[in-house]
């Protein structure tokens, strides 16, 4: 009882540490905000994407965006590249799983729209693909990475590592980065 108390507390702190250096990345999370909400005000849409628990985030702040977050507003265009079973398992199957990002964005981006990916790595073949042919159709690409970054360090137009090199803190960190951005977004849009 007393080693399980132990590691509770020791993940507690450990999130808390590491939701806590976010704080030096404010000017970041503004600029974030700020290229979110301009794309939404002159009509363009947000792409997500990412794999795996990153995908739930993808999800979430695609749902979020086209639902809403604490308020009623205007729903927002957005689309989570990992939602669609169909597509995912047709093109992966047609052209190769590392394309199953990049093919979606060549039917559904133009220019203006943003892709945010979500990656605890940022070593995914298929978000790499995604943010070529993202840069290639004129979408601003933002990449909220964790560890070392991984290849998609430096590749994005803005990007956040979280801080921490465990998996579990960097979608904790995701979670939070998401949820200032929706907020941000919400009051934006509010009546």
């Amino acid at each position: 009882m007393a080693v399980m108390i132990s590691k509770i507390k020791n993940s507690i702190r450990d999130s808390a540490s590491a939701i806590e250096e976010v704080l030096g990345h404010a000017d970041k999370i503004v600029a974030i905000n700020g290229m979110i909400i301009d794309a939404l005000v002159a009509g363009n849409k947000i792409l997500t994407a990412g794999n795996g628990g990153s995908a739930a985030e993808s999800l979430h702040m695609a749902e979020e965006l086209v639902g809403r977050f604490r308020t009623n507003r205007v729903s927002l265009p957005a689309v989570s590249l990992v939602a669609d079973s169909t597509a995912l398992t047709c093109i992966g199957n047609d052209f190769g799983f590392e394309y199953i990002f990049s093919r979606q964005i060549e039917g559904l981006g133009k220019s203006g729209d943003i892709l945010v990916l979500f990656s605890s790595s940022g070593s995914a073949e298929n978000l790499k693909q995604a943010l070529l042919m993202a840069h290639s159709k004129g979408l601003k690409v933002i990449c909220l990475l964790g560890k070392d970054g991984g290849q998609l360090a430096g590749m994005g137009d803005l990007e956040l590592i979280a801080p921490g090199g465990v998996t579990e803190r960097i979608q904790e960190v995701h979670q939070l980065l998401l949820h200032i951005i929706l907020d941000a977004v919400e009051e934006k849009f509010s009546d």
